[in-house]
């Protein structure tokens, strides 16, 4: 087994620090990453200090990766080496349940493998992409556009995703009216890609401080919810309301600005729960969904989409040492919009 470095959790309180990892042995459907960029998503941090469930330490996470091919195994069919590449969120599923077989194996029955934290088929810990390198099963190997900048494409293997899968299942386009609930790491990319999908888009944001940037990333309506004249002007205007916040929010008064058959679809996963009153949902007969990162055919969607539209996150490039300050920024809201590990820093 090859050994990277890399950088990982060793407790839930204590700072991430360098270290190094073993990979599995290149098998015959593997194909080997060397890593160039890895994101920072909130998701990290909640699993870290663990704050979803216990884990096992030492942690290596991060599932926004991108990277070049160095290697492939002797039956791989879908990538060379030289290839730009991406892996999102899990690299693995039974590939024999029913969610798996119609394409969704997000969804697998048998809970899919993801890419840090989770049991892997060898019954080991995966470790994720805050490393040099990683080895990952062809089938969960996504292929990065040209168009798309590199050190700017990691946030799409999970940001990107998660917000396009939810716009494309409720089939937004010309004609929509799409609300995004908060203008962070998720919701930037939401604003973007519903305005490239001809929505006509509006932002509910805490406050009005990311207005000028929201308007230039697509939105054609910004709103303070800590204003409460916004919910009584705003209410039974939208077909979709997308939640990136993970934070508790006041989610009968967002069910209120649905049109009929409206959907209010988490994304943003805050740990304590979102209670619901059921009439909320009585008039006109509103939804209140979860949708979770999406499948392989449709993140491999997602990027083809924006390259074709030029879009990309807003990222700011830290080194592996600026790590566990970034998690505090993150925390503090203190990033437009998304952090990038050039991970040239690990080696």
């Amino acid at each position: 087994m090859p050994t990277v470095n890399a950088f990982a959790a060793t407790s839930a309180s204590e700072p991430l620090s360098r270290t190094t990892i073993e990979r599995r042995d290149v098998g015959a459907k593997d194909v080997l990453i060397e890593i160039a960029y890895s994101g920072i998503c909130h998701s990290d941090i909640h699993t870290v200090r663990g704050e979803w469930g216990d884990i096992t330490y030492p942690q290596v996470v991060g599932h926004e990766i991108v990277g070049t091919v160095t290697e492939v195994g002797s039956e791989v069919t879908l990538h060379k080496v030289g290839d730009r590449v991406g892996v999102g969120c899990m690299v693995n599923s039974c590939r024999e349940c029913e969610n798996c077989l119609a394409g969704e194996e997000q969804y697998c029955l048998n809970g899919n493998t993801g890419t840090y934290a989770s049991v892997d088929r060898d019954g080991s810990i995966t470790q994720g992409g805050y490393s040099t390198h990683i080895v990952v099963v062809e089938d969960f190997v996504l292929r990065v556009p040209e168009a798309i900048p590199f050190e700017k494409a990691a946030p799409l293997l999970c940001a990107g995703v998660t917000t396009y899968s939810p716009l494309a299942h409720w089939k937004v386009g010309p004609g929509s009216r799409v609300a995004v609930v908060g203008m962070g790491g998720l919701g930037h990319m939401a604003v973007k890609i519903a305005h490239a999908m001809g929505a006509e888009v509006t932002v509910l944001s805490q406050s009005l401080s990311k207005q000028e940037d929201g308007l230039r990333l697509g939105a054609d309506h910004y709103y303070a919810t800590s204003d409460p004249e916004t919910f009584d002007k705003l209410k039974n205007t939208f077909d979709l309301i997308v939640n990136s916040v993970s934070a508790k929010i006041d989610i009968n008064a967002y069910l209120s600005l649905l049109r009929l058959d409206g959907t209010l679809v988490s994304v943003g996963a805050p740990p304590e729960p979102l209670p619901v009153q059921v009439f909320s949902l009585f008039g006109n007969r509103r939804s209140f969904a979860g949708s979770g990162i999406g499948s392989i055919r449709e993140t491999q969607e997602m990027l083809d989409f924006c390259a074709e539209h030029d879009i990309a996150p807003e990222t700011e490039l830290v080194g592996a040492d600026d790590i566990n300050e970034a998690y505090e920024r993150v925390l503090a809201s203190d990033v437009r919009y998304r952090f990038v590990i050039d991970v040239s820093t690990l080696a």
